[in-house]
């Protein structure tokens, strides 16, 4: 006998405005105690420390979450010069310091520049990347230390925000995999004084901005559930960059029943996945099997009902 899922067939997307202190697993706990849902996940960790945009789904969402996961980010850091962490943030301990020359915006900017584009990054101990099956962090705070490929990632943009005697405030577009603290700890030692990041927040994260953020705070203030169920985006936000199609009942039927249906693909190529749409209702994912011909890919369980 299958065992019943406790709590709330709630489904969406959450913009929460992670706080810093609390991991993104304890935010989404939280989040998810808050709406009583059966089924939560987060797309994108943020370290304890960091704060901003973590977006968690609910119920049906989490099917579609792994595109998130590939999506570009927007950061705003506080970037201290002169003292090198074992973390490459403020939480860790100092294991070096160096004097601070008197930087200029013109310095600061000379060294942005090599690092905007492709650049290759390697990976900090202090994160949740696994070795034989255990993370990193794990390992790190036992005091070893394993060697980690470089990996490339892309800096769309590196903007100086503000500048101060020894610390800067810095806004940058990065693609997935893009350690902040990393890409900190190297501006640091292009300049020669090291460096780490006492601040980190998250404002964007693929489509979704700050602007739409609910802190867990809002979220407890709501009076009841509907109103926090009101706040969720629907599940098909996800996937809004993918190419729509509409198909008829006959279609959708053969669809959430797991066979390939006849739908009208316009110019799409086989291969390509597309959202699919019943009478404005999301059913899911398909991807084009052929001419005029849709295979079921990912689809919602209540498109099944």
């Amino acid at each position: 006998m299958a065992r019943r899922r406790r709590g709330l067939p709630v489904n969406g997307v959450l913009l929460l405005d992670k706080p810093a202190g609390l991991s993104s697993n304890h935010a989404l706990q939280r989040a998810r105690r808050l709406f009583q849902a059966q089924k939560a996940g987060h797309t994108g960790t943020l370290d304890p420390m960091a704060t901003g945009l973590l977006p968690v789904c609910f119920g049906e969402a989490t099917k579609f979450s792994a595109h998130l996961l590939e999506a570009d980010k927007v950061y705003r850091t506080r970037v201290e010069l002169g003292a090198i962490t074992d973390t490459g943030d403020a939480e860790g301990e100092v294991v070096e310091r160096r004097e601070v020359p008197r930087l200029t915006e013109a310095d600061i900017e000379g060294v942005l520049a090599r690092f905007r584009g492709e650049i290759e990054q390697v990976p900090p101990m202090y994160s949740a990347l696994k070795h034989q099956g255990r993370k990193l962090y794990e390992l790190a705070r036992e005091g070893k230390s394993i060697e980690r490929a470089a990996r490339r990632v892309r800096v769309y943009d590196a903007r100086l925000l503000a500048l101060a005697d020894t610390a800067f405030e810095l806004e940058v577009r990065v693609s997935k995999g893009t350690y902040i603290r990393t890409l900190a700890e190297d501006i640091g030692q292009a300049l020669g004084c090291g460096a780490h990041i006492s601040a980190l927040r998250r404002l964007e994260t693929g489509p979704f901005t700050a602007e739409g953020m609910l802190t867990l705070d809002a979220l407890e203030a709501l009076p009841g559930q509907a109103e926090r169920e009101a706040v969720l985006l629907p599940v098909d936000v996800l996937v809004d960059h993918l190419p729509r199609l509409v198909v008829d009942a006959a279609a959708a039927s053969r669809l959430t029943h797991g066979q390939a249906a006849r739908v009208e693909t316009g110019e799409l190529a086989g291969g390509e996945t597309a959202r699919l749409y019943c009478d404005e209702a999301f059913l899911g994912l398909g991807v084009v099997a052929g001419p005029q011909e849709v295979a079921p890919k990912r689809l919602l369980s209540s498109a099944a009902e």
